[in-house]
């Protein structure tokens, strides 16, 4: 490319340097042509005009009178009525320029002069134009190069960021060069690149969520199938493979709920349901861990409460509480549900020592963890939580208590202009 520029650039130089170096030449020739003819006119007519005041004063006129009057490369000749020609200079040869003056004494004045003269002078006036013009191709070559490097240079550059995009490596540049063409692009770039590493985050941010929902399940489900090949006895056959449906169909629930996060953490499908049905679930599926662990789980407060959310969603929050104090707590675990408003709260309590004061603040953003953890689930919880329009607290920290809040009615919006619908 800086090649193309650089010939391309020359090229045009060297037209407008033949067109108008051309003409300049034709005109200047044409004009050192003619002051070298008008130079001989008047000279003649000097030297007649001395010829006749010499002759009017009877004065005498002789080649050693008037030699002085004669330039060094002109030529004279003077005819005087019965008398020889006087002759002053030296007679040029080759083609020469001449001119003839008569006097008003009869006389004629005849003066010559070279036209090498002429000749030397346009070769003078050609190597100053022929100077002139390798300056403005040297001044062209310049400007073409460095104007071939400002726009190669960044194109160059952003051949390397959309390479670098290619490769995995997401970061935008935020690099100008001020030509407002490669900024464009350079701008285009860099929104590709912030809407791509947008989506790795998102991925990985998936791939972590479906490996920290799925480890527990799958965990307890295992468990229900050992326990199905360790018996013989067909009613508890019956009862594990019932739990690990459910569980399965659990499992079902948190992939798909995932998959609706990741593509727009709004998205929810809100239900009204009976909470408690979703209370008994969680804690029939974690007494086995706190039993193993010496601890206890049990569920208090007002019953038959219908919410509005997801049931799986308000499982998996549940769930992510029951595992963080089963995990970071201590002493009994206790739900309790309550009502405040239009809302159903269950909060989740432990003995434990509760959030480190400076964590509290920060217990729900990701990584954050109060112990060797990934502190990915309160994070998830959280937006599994908004995902249905309820919310995710920590109403005390020590000791821990935190609260599941979820409308006790449908939420209204706008449908058709005025018609309210349940969501």
């Amino acid at each position: 490319m800086r090649r193309r520029l650089i010939q391309s650039t020359l090229a045009v130089v060297l037209v407008v340097i033949a067109v108008f170096g051309v003409s300049l030449v034709i005109v200047e020739t044409r004009t050192i042509s003619n002051s070298a003819q008008e130079r001989v006119d008047s000279e003649a007519v000097r030297l007649a005009s001395i010829v006749d005041s010499r002759i009017l004063g009877a004065e005498n006129v002789n080649a050693e009178i008037l030699r002085d009057q004669v330039a060094k490369e002109q030529y004279a000749v003077i005819r005087l009525p019965g008398r020889a020609p006087i002759e002053l200079g030296v007679k040029p040869e080759g083609d020469v320029i001449h001119a003839t003056q008569a006097g008003e004494e009869g006389e004629t004045v005849t003066v010559q002069e070279p036209r090498s003269s002429v000749t030397r002078e346009v070769g003078r006036t050609l190597l100053i134009i022929g100077a002139v013009a390798l300056l403005a191709v040297i001044a062209a070559v310049l400007l073409a190069v460095r104007q071939a490097n400002r726009l190669a240079s960044p194109l160059t550059d952003l051949a390397e960021t959309a390479e670098r995009l290619g490769s995995g490596d997401p970061r935008p540049r935020h690099k100008r060069y001020g030509v407002p063409e490669l900024d464009r692009v350079a701008d285009v770039l860099d929104s590709s690149a912030e809407r791509i590493g947008r989506m790795l985050t998102a991925e990985r941010r998936l791939a972590a969520d479906a490996s920290h929902q799925l480890r527990t399940p799958l965990t307890a489900l295992s468990m229900r199938l050992e326990e199905i090949t360790l018996t013989d006895d067909p009613d508890t056959v019956k009862e594990e493979a019932n739990v690990a449906l459910t569980q399965v169909e659990r499992l079902t629930d948190v992939v798909e709920r995932l998959l609706t996060n990741a593509r727009d953490p709004r998205t929810g499908s809100a239900v009204s349901f009976d909470l408690d049905e979703v209370i008994q679930q969680q804690l029939a599926e974690w007494r086995p861990a706190y039993r193993s662990a010496g601890r206890a789980i049990v569920s208090s407060g007002k019953r038959h409460l219908r919410a509005v959310g997801t049931p799986g969603a308000v499982a998996q929050v549940l769930a992510a509480l029951i595992e963080n104090s089963l995990m970071h707590g201590g002493g009994t675990v206790a739900l309790r549900t309550r009502v405040t408003g239009n809302q159903a709260v269950v909060e989740v309590t432990d003995e434990g020592t509760g959030v480190p004061a400076d964590l509290g603040a920060r217990i729900f953003e990701r990584t954050i963890s109060g112990r060797n953890s990934t502190g990915i689930g309160l994070a998830v919880a959280r937006d599994l939580a908004e995902a249905d329009g309820g919310r995710l607290e920590l109403l005390q920290a020590q000791p821990p208590v935190f609260g599941l809040f979820l409308s006790r009615t449908p939420p209204l919006r706008k449908h058709d202009g005025d018609r309210p619908t349940v969501r």
